[in-house]
């Protein structure tokens, strides 16, 4: 995917650690320092510049973005940012928001990731990037485990097997749990046990950090 970050601060700079070894990802910021830095780092094409001037998106390729992402420092900037790569048509539009109060008008200009806890940030918006058949439910003890939904693919690997041969899998995280299977055929929740099978099309509910369960989520959906 080609990601564009409008912010080469902390948030912006782990970001592109993350992704810069799957995606195309450009860094837009207006300290010159930084954009080297972000450079010589990750080895991502940054532009010194301000991420809310027309000439600038178009130097960074907003024209063909599929997902912008707005964590500069202030809200104004990420809400401009946000509206102008709804009118590039980008295809999600992920922002920092420091103050609750904006909410609605980011969603107005077009947002479709908005996250306000700094701690969580990372994990966010990546997990909504690299998983997003992954639907984040419910966040506990700030971030320190999550809920998290789950649908099982038409012709999943994981169709018929039990919860104990799933979590014995190659790469399934040791920390993590199968909390809930919703049974969408039978229209009924299921406790599961580890003898309980999985069906395809099914939504299993996930509970642990966000890093675990974007490794769940790359086991169950391979």
């Amino acid at each position: 995917m080609y990601i564009v970050i409008a912010g080469a601060g902390v948030v912006g700079r782990n970001l592109t650690r993350r992704l810069t070894e799957n995606h195309d990802v450009v860094v837009i910021d207006l300290d010159r320092e930084m954009c080297e830095r972000v450079y010589s780092q990750y080895g991502a094409v940054s532009i010194c510049g301000n991420a809310t001037n027309i000439n600038v998106l178009k130097e960074a390729g907003i024209k063909r973005c599929d997902i912008a992402v707005g964590v500069m420092r202030n809200d104004a900037d990420n809400l401009a940012f946000a509206l102008l790569a709804k009118n590039y048509n980008a295809k999600q539009i992920m922002v920092r928001m420091r103050d609750p109060e904006y909410k609605s008008a980011y969603k107005l200009a077009g947002a479709t990731s908005i996250a306000g806890v700094m701690d969580l940030l990372v994990e966010e918006f990546v997990l909504d990037i690299e998983q997003p058949d992954i639907r984040k439910v419910y966040s506990l003890s700030g971030g320190k485990a999550e809920i998290s939904v789950l649908t099982i693919p038409k012709g999943s690997w994981c169709d018929g097997r039990s919860i104990s041969e799933i979590v014995k899998a190659k790469g399934f995280p040791e920390h993590i749990l199968i909390s809930g299977i919703f049974d969408q055929q039978e229209d009924r929740l299921i406790i599961p046990h580890g003898n309980t099978k999985v069906k395809e099309l099914s939504q299993l509910f996930l509970v642990g950090t966000s890093e675990n369960i974007t490794q769940a989520a790359k086991v169950l959906l391979k």
